[in-house]
């Protein structure tokens, strides 16, 4: 059974942190591609952050460069996303994905597997 389970959401402070863990199963982690990608209410969902499945190559929003920092453990099947200087517009639910392409897609469709989604409020 595939699961993909976000932890470290939360509340913090515009200018603060968070890291976000997945953890992943039921499928070959080192093989598939992963990213993390967010929903604010009444937006679409967009993508955040990707690493390839090797982690040999990352990509980031214009939105979040300088700020956020995607990583990825192959040995303990887990992806992690660092935010840093957290502003009031990253106030959203943030869901990793798999892909099992290398190379992470843009489009949502892309992606073979979700995680329920954990909420980060940024706000003072």
């Amino acid at each position: 059974q595939v699961q993909l389970v976000e932890s470290g959401g939360g509340l913090a402070q515009p200018g603060g942190s968070l890291r976000l863990s997945c953890a992943a199963s039921g499928f070959t982690f080192s093989s598939h591609a992963m990213s993390w990608y967010r929903q604010a209410p009444g937006k679409e969902r967009e993508l955040v952050a990707g690493i390839s499945a090797t982690g040999g190559i990352t990509n980031s929003a214009d939105s979040v460069k300088g700020r956020f920092t995607i990583s990825r453990d192959n040995a303990k099947n887990t992806v992690y996303l660092q935010m840093n200087s957290l502003k009031p517009e990253d106030t959203a639910v943030h869901y990793c994905a798999a892909t099992g392409r290398l190379l992470t897609p843009r489009v949502p469709a892309s992606y073979d597997y979700w995680g329920q989604g954990t909420q980060v409020t940024v706000s003072s």
